[in-house]
């Protein structure tokens, strides 16, 4: 399905998400930094595709030059956000039948961001090869950063490349569903409770001290996703294909009965017509924002 990610921040109550603006397509870049500069979102921030696709075309921004390559680049809308501050991320799955007063969290993946800690010998090129899972990033790196990649980090110096949580770009994920506890299950229950109508999904978050987070202070809201997203903590090297089919299983059992129960509530199901207008319009934005 294609989500808007406007569209879904705008039922969000605003105190949980940074700063974010819409750049339609064939925008006048001018007007663009008129935009900007009115909301107040500062450099460095984050542009992202409205419509993405596994961390695809998303970049972080330095200046006004950067941006104007982007936005010249982007045959897409696309999104500016104010950086969030927390180093942190963790992708929170949430469900609550609409029969029910209380949700409850079914999956937490804990995102180690590709990270290359420096020896005061190799350069930042040479760390990333020796990790083959940041290696499979090398190419799309050299893009982005060019000859900073020949920098030579001083030893214990650590230097974040890419600071987004995103799986096909080199996070890794782990499953960090041993963390689910009442108090995180009530602060996140109540936050969802304040989006209408949203009972399946999962939520990105950003935060600094888990126990901060338990309380409700300190942390910000990445992206929310919902009938398309993934319980994400399958993707941990530790698991296997069955465990990640049993637990597809077990949420896509949970969304059925939840439209079940929408349906019944005067939601009508979303008919074939509508179904492959969908679905064409998610290939033709793939293909763009692979091809970015």
């Amino acid at each position: 399905m294609a989500e808007s990610k406007k569209e879904i921040y705008d039922i969000i109550p605003q105190k949980y998400y940074p700063k974010t603006n819409l750049v339609l397509e064939n925008s006048n870049f001018e007007n663009v930094i008129s935009e900007i500069e009115k909301s107040q979102i500062k450099f460095p921030f984050i542009a992202k595709p409205d419509i993405g696709l596994r961390g695809s075309a998303v970049k972080k921004i330095h200046s006004f030059d950067e941006l104007k390559t982007y936005h010249n680049k982007a045959n897409f809308d696309y999104l500016i956000q104010d950086l969030i501050p927390f180093e942190k991320e963790v992708g929170i799955f949430y469900v609550r039948f609409p029969n029910e007063k209380k949700g409850k969290i079914t999956g937490i993946v804990s995102k180690e961001f590709l990270i290359v800690e420096g020896d005061g010998i190799s350069s930042v090129e040479n760390l990333i090869v020796r990790n083959p899972r940041y290696a499979l990033q090398l190419k799309i790196l050299k893009q982005e950063y060019g000859h900073q990649l020949k920098d030579i980090l001083m030893k214990g110096e650590k230097r974040n490349l890419v600071p987004y949580g995103n799986h096909a770009r080199g996070a890794k994920f782990i499953d960090a569903s041993n963390l689910i506890s009442d108090k995180l299950t009530k602060v996140i229950d109540e936050m969802c409770q304040e989006i209408p109508e949203f009972y399946f999904g999962r939520l990105d978050v950003m935060y600094d001290n888990w126990n901060d987070l338990e309380d409700g202070k300190n942390f910000a809201i990445v992206e929310v996703n919902g009938a398309a997203s993934e319980p994400t903590h399958i993707y941990d090297p530790k698991h296997s294909l069955f465990f990640a089919w049993r637990e597809l299983a077990r949420h896509i059992t949970y969304m059925y009965k939840i439209s079940v129960q929408n349906h019944k509530r005067g939601f009508p199901y979303l008919n074939h017509k509508e179904g492959m207008k969908e679905y064409k319009l998610h290939l033709k934005q793939s293909n763009k924002i692979v091809n970015f």
